[in-house]
């Protein structure tokens, strides 16, 4: 009986650990396949700071990243807060909007989405796995975390960035 009652006690002791999104994921079909299909979607990739210099900021999940693309010609875009904050994030938005731009491009305030952000790859997921990868988004902690940017092409940067080079063209002949 005492192992049973120590084994329950330090369950409970790792269930008070679980980040609010996995508690959330395993109460919640939805966002738990919504969960899913952002890992392997990798959104985390550019959405959360430190991710590219290889030290991902957790407690900042999603928050948006601390590097800027550049595409030439087109200016320099950062990975943008995707967390529920109403302010610096998505949390003003629909979940029927969230769906809209994965599947269009296309931002509540009429934008289109950064040329690097995937979402002709993501049009192509069913209502379901698009809805779900919506109520996750709004399922999570909401960070405070304001992107800078996006910039156009010769204004001044202020975050780190990767440029990104049509084929044949290297850095020697990029423009600055």
């Amino acid at each position: 009986m005492f192992g049973l009652s120590v084994r329950l006690a330090f369950l409970a002791a790792c269930a008070l650990e679980l980040p609010a999104s996995m508690a959330a994921a395993a109460d919640d079909p939805q966002i738990a396949r919504g969960e899913y299909l952002v890992t392997i979607g990798g959104c985390n990739d550019c959405h959360t700071p430190g991710y590219f210099f290889g030290k991902p900021d957790t407690d900042r999940f999603l928050g948006g990243s601390d590097v800027g693309f550049e595409i030439p010609g087109q200016g320099v875009f950062v990975g943008r807060n995707i967390t529920p904050d109403k302010e610096t994030g998505i949390g003003s938005w629909t979940r029927e909007q969230i769906v809209t731009a994965l599947q269009s491009g296309q931002r509540p305030d009429g934008r289109v989405l950064a040329p690097i952000m995937p979402w002709h790859a993501f049009a192509q997921l069913t209502e379901e796995d698009v809805t779900s990868v919506a109520a996750y988004l709004q399922s999570l902690k909401p960070v405070t975390h304001q992107v800078p940017g996006p910039f156009k092409p010769g204004e001044k940067v202020s975050t780190f960035l990767f440029r990104i080079l049509p084929p044949g063209e290297t850095a020697a002949s990029a423009p600055n």
